[in-house]
């Protein structure tokens, strides 16, 4: 789950993190207030949505105008660029052209800036331990700075057993050339950090830019985070900073059915059990020259109403044209699959080609219950035969 960076400070300051003030604001008769309640003389607005690249972003409405971050020297502007910017769809690298509509904005404290740096924390799958990347090229994109300059990143992991220790500080504080009072800041700033992932069962932290302000401090400016879904249960308090206005509309419908699905911006919905499996369709799909419109794992133990749900949700996709069900039956039963299908073609209809591809237990059950349905579908023998189907059918269309 992703939270706003305003959200995402207000956590952090909860383990001490240095951040700027800031006030966010739903509306533009909010600006007036925040900007005075801050002071100035120097404000920045920023867009608030759940993507990278807001400076660089344009507006749809406005392309020609500044991006989604921007500085500014007075109330008056303050004002002006909230009422500019509230409402419109920004682009940026990260959202696609589609965009994403500014619903929140954050104005904050400007920040004298004498360096940046760049501070992130994330699972590291291979150690299976918590790992630190920073780096001197802050406010950059980290992913051609590894591919540019790897020499200027650097890296390590933090045993659970000890957590934190005084060598992480310091292998920061020389990664980044700082000294003395810094040098301890770092430090300090390591055990926060690595103290808030941990205790709010993070996925990710991002600082970009850390900064080191001209009076000598170290300040988080910038701040992404993302907590693993799985451990929502246990932090009611992260649960409430959802904002489901920045979520796709089918992958919350899906979430309420615990259903693993992603949506993409091919044609071809897929419904299938097992995340290896899933992948493999979508793959298949691609290699015969059509886009999966989704990931949607069902899962080993889906239920007949959970497999519905999931029908539902690839049926509401406008962009669907056709839809592969591809199920590989061993917890999950392949007559589970088809009743879940036939109740939910009957319930909304099926307007786009079906291909159903089934094996596994009970398969020849399953076969038997789509055979009956009198429904228009279309069965295949292996996966290689059902990408091959599903790819014919909308070709004609």
């Amino acid at each position: 789950m992703n939270i706003h960076e305003y959200q995402a400070k207000a956590v952090l300051q909860q383990f001490g993190v240095p951040v700027p003030r800031g006030v966010p604001l739903m509306s533009v008769e909010e600006a007036e207030a925040a900007a005075c309640e801050l002071g100035g003389p120097v404000w920045v607005v920023k867009s608030q949505i759940h993507a990278g690249g807001r400076g660089k972003g344009t507006f749809k409405e406005t392309p020609q105008a500044k991006g989604g971050v921007r500085v500014v020297r007075s109330v008056e502007e303050v004002k002006e660029n909230v009422a500019a910017m509230l409402g419109r769809t920004l682009v940026t690298v990260q959202t696609g052209p589609a965009g994403r509509q500014v619903n929140r904005l954050y104005v904050e404290d400007g920040s004298a800036i004498a360096k940046e740096f760049y501070l992130s924390i994330l699972v590291d799958r291979e150690t299976s331990r918590v790992s630190f990347v920073v780096s001197t090229e802050g406010g950059m994109d980290i992913e051609e700075v590894a591919h540019s300059h790897p020499e200027r990143i650097t890296t390590f992991s933090v045993d659970p057993a000890t957590g934190v220790q005084p060598h992480h500080g310091r292998t920061v504080a020389k990664a980044l050339g700082l000294e003395g009072e810094q040098a301890k800041q770092a430090a300090k700033l390591v055990g926060q950090l690595y103290d808030a992932f941990t205790a709010k069962d993070m996925a990710m932290l991002e600082i970009n830019p850390l900064i080191l302000s001209q009076g000598g401090e170290l300040v988080c400016l910038d701040a992404k985070i993302s907590f693993d879904s799985n451990a929502i249960y246990r932090h009611p308090d992260v649960a409430a900073l959802r904002d489901e206005a920045e979520e796709d509309a089918k992958e919350i419908e899906a979430s309420k059915y615990d259903l693993s699905y992603v949506a993409l911006d091919g044609t071809i919905g897929c419904m299938v059990n097992g995340a290896g499996l899933a992948m493999a369709t979508m793959d298949i799909i691609k290699l015969y020259g059509e886009a999966p419109a989704n990931f949607l794992d069902v899962g080993g133990g889906a239920t007949k109403q959970k497999v519905t749900a999931a029908f539902k949700i690839i049926t509401a996709d406008p962009q669907v044209r056709g839809i592969l069900v591809n199920i590989f039956g061993g917890i999950m039963k392949c007559d589970v699959i088809a009743e879940g299908v036939i109740a939910a073609v009957k319930e909304v209809g099926l307007k786009v080609p079906l291909v159903v591809r089934l094996e596994g237990t009970n398969v020849e059950l399953g076969k038997a219950i789509i055979a009956k349905s009198g429904l228009n579908v279309i069965p295949a023998d292996d996966l290689d035969d059902a990408a091959q189907k599903i790819v014919a059918a909308i070709s004609i269309l």
